[in-house]
This record gives structure tokens, sequence and C-alpha cells, in this order.
């Protein structure tokens, strides 16, 4: 694999971040943070959020800004979270209209501390969004609801456009990158997805210590669930007590594992360096 292995060496130029920029920027950053609002945008330091935010595009972040998990490639405050704003869903339907978005994402922390683990507050923002921007497509990026089925297919009774959840990295390292999630209850989230005739999407990050051959076998099983989506991206280690980058994988390789996607059946495949799960998310709607 062509690739720079991360030995206290600097990043490499491919991966330069643009930072945010432009009064479009601006605007999106002052109506999130005039709603109370959450993006992991920020949460999650995407590479991404400059130019997003510069086209008005922001990823939302639901159920508070504290996750009751502690995956080790994440960088979103874990711990005890607040209890749910019921403000929320109209503050979220609100923001898409000022941001006149035609296509809006949504995401959320894991809420394993609630009974539902937050399924009906994803329902109410789901509906609540859809009523005041009818206009608007939906990507539901969600977490697993520990495999509850009952509880997934309440957000897809929404009919969300697209239905997402990421299974992050390989079989083989899912036990060292993520805290309780396994890759097995994340195929039939994807499944589950797939079967209710909503788009299903995924997406991994490179650079954990994967092989070509782990790769290409998490593709199969992602189409052998039905996902009609992925995206594959570099790992950044966004702090020291992250786990840490085995490999930079270089622009051309990502560039080969997108036309191997494509060639195995994926409607749309989304690989790069700075790629996240919502990158051209609007795209994926087609």
């Amino acid at each position: 694999m062509n690739s720079v292995e991360n030995k206290g060496r600097r990043k490499p130029d491919w991966l330069k971040i643009r930072l945010p920029q432009g009064k479009l920027s601006a605007d999106v950053g002052n109506i999130v943070r005039r709603h109370g609002l959450h993006t992991i945008c920020s949460s999650g330091r995407c590479p991404n959020q400059g130019k997003c935010w510069g086209c008005g595009t922001a990823t939302f972040m639901i159920c508070g800004d504290v996750c009751t998990r502690a995956c080790r490639f994440c960088n979103v405050k874990t711990g005890r979270p607040a209890p749910l704003d019921a403000g929320e869903p109209e503050h979220i339907a609100r923001s898409v209209q000022l941001l006149t978005l035609k296509h809006a994402v949504i995401t959320s922390v894991d809420r394993d501390d609630l009974p539902d683990l937050g399924a009906a507050h994803w329902v109410q923002v789901l509906k609540t969004v859809k009523k005041e921007n009818p206009d608007t497509t939906i990507e539901a990026l969600i977490p697993d609801f520990q495999g509850n089925n009952e509880l997934i297919n309440l957000l897809l009774n929404v009919h969300p456009e697209v239905a997402s959840h990421n299974l992050e990295t390989v079989r083989r390292l899912t036990k060292q990158v993520r805290s309780r999630a396994t890759y097995d209850v994340s195929l039939n989230v994807i499944r589950q997805i797939a079967a209710s005739g909503v788009i299903a999407k995924s997406g991994i990050m490179l650079g954990l210590g994967e092989t070509r051959d782990e790769i290409l076998e998490t593709m199969d099983d992602l189409l052998a669930a039905g996902c009609n989506v992925m995206t594959i991206g570099q790992y950044l280690q966004p702090a020291k007590t992250n786990i840490a980058v085995c490999e930079y994988v270089h622009p051309d390789i990502f560039a080969e594992y997108g036309k191997i996607g494509k060639d195995r059946g994926f409607r749309h495949v989304e690989s790069g360096p700075l790629v996240r799960s919502s990158y051209h998310a609007e795209k994926h709607v087609k």
C-alpha cells in the first residue's frame, strides 16, 4: 500500500485543512450558536467544516453534545449527558429553514442512559424538520440503538431519504476502535435500513492498521447487507487521548478503493483522505 507511516512525522500535504471562511460560513456558525445547537462539524473537528459551512451546509448533532460511549477514534465528549432539550426539534427545523438547506444531515450522540435510547426524540426531530421544510431531503446518520429493531423502525417509519450507520472500521479492529458497538450489530442495522426501502449508507476510516483484504471484505459485507452508498476517509487523531494514526494513506489509494467499490456494486462511493460520512451528502439521495 502506498502510504506514509505515522512515526512522529508531520501530516502529508494532502491532509492540509482549510479553515472556515467567508460570510456564508460565518452565517452558519452564527445560526448554530444563536439556537444553542450542536454540530458534528465542530464537536468532531471535521476537516471539511470550512468547505461545508462555506456552502451553507452543516450536519446537526441532536440529543446533546455528551455521549454515553467512549470510542477511541471520536472527539465528542463522553460522560453523563444532560436531559433532552424539548425545544430542540423546533430549533433544528428553524435552523434548516434559515439556512435554506436543500439537504439536511442529522446525527446524534449515543444515549444509552435513556429507556428508549433517544428514539422518540429522534422521531420528533425528523418529523418537525420534514413538516417545516417539506422540500428539504434528510439523511439520518443514526447510532446502533443497541441493535433494537423496534426502535430503529420508529425512525425509518418517518422515511428519511437516506439512513446511514457507520461501521467505522474493519471487523478485526472494531473492539480496539469502538467502545460498545459491534461489527455484526452494525451490519444488522444497515440490513434493516436497506430492507425498509430507505437508501442505506455506511462509512469506514483508513489508517488504523487495516489491510487491503480487510477493506475489500468490509465492502463485500456492506453490499451483502444491502448498502447503497459507502464513504471511505482518512482517520485523523483529534486529540492525544484518541487512538493513534498507523498510516496516512495516499490519495491515489483512496481513488483506487473508490473505483473498486463502484465496480463491486455500490451506487455511490466517496473515497478520499478528507472524506467524512456527510461529505457531499446531497449527492447520496439520488
